[in-house]
């Protein structure tokens, strides 16, 4: 079991080839009592969490634009305890970004709602891979990302156009790996900001509490994620 990554610098990636492992994941079973009371712990600081199910990685490695990796599908306790102790050599987090551009040229990120174990950090529309994400047992991360993006600001990645080329991307950084792509949208930031208005007008308990424009590098709102500066820079760098 291994993570063999260049860290803090964007790659190109031509295939994705994480796969689904049906075993349980080691790191959840050598910690299953103290994954137990950090999820108490976790609940009482926040009791609308979930105790849900999501995959972490248990090996990850790049080699010639081909990203290679295994997971396995955890509870969202084990996650919640990982995410306390990410120095941890066999286990790891993936996660997949959308990029959205509007067609006048700014990137559109989201605000996570104040009960949500993210409060008031920005990124781009996003969570973590689940059952569902996997096709013939490897991550389908298109599908990913047009789940996510789907229920929690209610706008369709069919509508977008996509790169051509290398179309994927990844930063690895000691807080996990996200797999990204740019997705171009035929509206503009005030459109686009209205229509996710409007769609979480209509959510009883949003995930999201608004939409973010990203005019420029510069332009940085606060409560950044800390993996967010390197892609905003590196899409205003090359904005294509």
């Amino acid at each position: 079991m291994s993570f063999d990554l260049p860290r803090d610098v964007v790659l190109p990636v031509d295939e994705i080839d994480v796969t689904l492992d049906s075993a349980p994941h080691p790191f959840e079973l050598e910690n299953l009592k103290a994954i137990d009371e950090n999820w108490s712990y976790e609940t009482t600081i926040n009791p609308h969490i979930y105790d849900g199910a999501v995959a972490l990685l248990s090996e990850l490695s790049y080699r010639d634009a081909r990203l290679i990796g295994r997971c396995h599908i955890v509870r969202y306790a084990t996650f919640m305890y990982w995410r306390r102790h990410r120095q941890s050599e066999n286990a790891g987090h993936a996660f997949a970004h959308a990029v959205l551009v509007s067609s006048d040229g700014a990137l559109i990120a989201i605000r996570m709602g104040a009960h949500t174990v993210n409060a008031g950090r920005v990124y781009f529309a996003a969570g973590s891979f689940e059952l569902e994400d996997f096709r013939d047992g490897k991550v389908d991360v298109a599908y990913n990302m047009r789940r996510e993006v789907l229920e929690e600001i209610g706008i369709d990645l069919a509508e977008a156009e996509t790169a051509p080329g290398k179309r994927h991307y990844l930063l690895s950084t000691q807080a996990g790996t996200v797999i990204f792509r740019r997705y171009r949208m035929k509206l503009t930031a005030n459109e686009l900001v209205t229509r996710i208005k409007a769609f979480l007008a209509t959510q009883e308990q949003p995930e999201v509490s608004g939409p973010i424009v990203i005019h420029s590098a510069i332009d940085l709102p606060d409560k950044l994620a800390p993996h967010m500066k390197p892609l905003v820079e590196w899409h205003f760098a090359d904005p294509g």
